[in-house]
């Protein structure tokens, strides 16, 4: 996955208007206590990332 799409599967999930500022704020433990942008910023993939957010915002299946 590459950012572009990890950032396209957020604002459908988020909305285009919240996902980055959910991404700046909300801390998940699923990545050692950081958000998704401070993960992504310190290399952990995007498909990674996107697996943690989806894990915690409980989205459906089809979305994984």
């Amino acid at each position: 996955m590459r950012h572009t799409e990890f950032w396209s599967r957020m604002e459908d999930a988020l909305g285009a208007g919240y996902a980055r500022a959910w991404a700046r704020q909300f801390v998940m433990g699923e990545l050692g206590g950081r958000t998704a942008q401070e993960a992504l910023d310190d290399g952990v993939s995007p498909k990674e990332v996107w697996a943690a957010v989806w894990k915690t915002l409980e989205l459906p299946a089809r979305e994984r």
